[in-house]
């Protein structure tokens, strides 16, 4: 039984596809599990059909138990877990296979995204006819970050050394908060840590970006998983690697002839 047979979606109380499938990792976030579970219920409340998609990347906390008691209050929440952590952006990857609805709506899952701004995201890829809205991808834009010091100045530079050599049209890459239709993002080339080059990605295929500014909130509970170091070395891997995809991307111009 295949993640593309209806049948293997026990939870739906019908075969209508969500409209939209909101899709969070999370490693050893336990105590932001049920707060975010029921922000984004609640924020996507007046557009049901919905899905949440939890990927669980392999915690060894009491994540997997929350997760739990989250599934019996909310019968739209759908949760995956990687036995062995794979990183976020595979964790990205499996929740966007997975998810039934054609739109996808990105979110970090420390909480410091606010999922009351996922549906100004939504409208706005709404906005576009059907036929181009797999060519659109809305970001979020942290214009007010509750970071420490250091971390928003990295960012910053960051944002910057990035806007400059991949020319995404983006100020805020690194957003988790992002809303893109599933075809799209199963179109680009995945790979560990794609999730911050999503602009980039979506402007090879031929499509753009519309930047929109969203809320963003200080950490409450728990530690960050990712520190200055950790990011900055992987960050300049992965830009070059994303400047050679570039140079090697082709969009055909297709006519169909009847």
């Amino acid at each position: 039984m295949t993640q593309d047979n209806p049948d293997f979606y026990p939870f739906a109380t019908n075969r209508q596809p969500p409209l939209v499938a909101v899709v969070v990792p999370v490693r050893n976030e336990a105590d932001n599990i049920l707060p975010l579970v029921t922000e984004i219920a609640a924020a996507l409340d007046g557009r049901r059909p919905f899905e949440m998609i939890f990927v669980d990347d392999g915690s060894d906390d009491a994540t997997p138990a929350r997760l739990s008691e989250a599934q019996e209050r909310h019968p739209e929440l759908r949760v995956l877990r990687h036995r062995v952590g794979c990183g976020q952006s595979q964790a990205v990857a499996s929740g966007v296979k997975a998810a039934r609805a054609a739109l996808i709506a990105t979110l970090d899952g420390d909480g410091q995204n606010d999922p009351a701004d996922i549906p100004r995201l939504l409208d706005r890829l709404l906005a576009e006819p059907p036929a181009e809205r797999d060519r659109l991808l809305v970001a979020g834009y942290r214009q007010k970050r509750q970071d420490n010091t250091l971390r928003r100045l990295s960012s910053k530079v960051a944002n910057g050394v990035r806007a400059r050599l991949l020319n995404d049209d983006t100020p805020d890459s690194g957003c988790g908060l992002k809303v893109l239709s599933r075809e799209a993002f199963l179109d680009m080339p995945r790979f560990n840590h794609m999730h911050r080059f999503l602009p980039a990605l979506m402007i090879r295929r031929g499509g753009r970006v519309v930047s929109m500014q969203v809320n963003h909130r200080p950490r409450q509970r728990g530690l960050s998983k990712y520190g200055l170091w950790n990011r900055l070395w992987v960050g300049i891997v992965d830009l070059l690697g994303v400047m050679w995809l570039q140079r090697r991307a082709s969009v055909p111009v297709i006519e169909q002839r009847d």
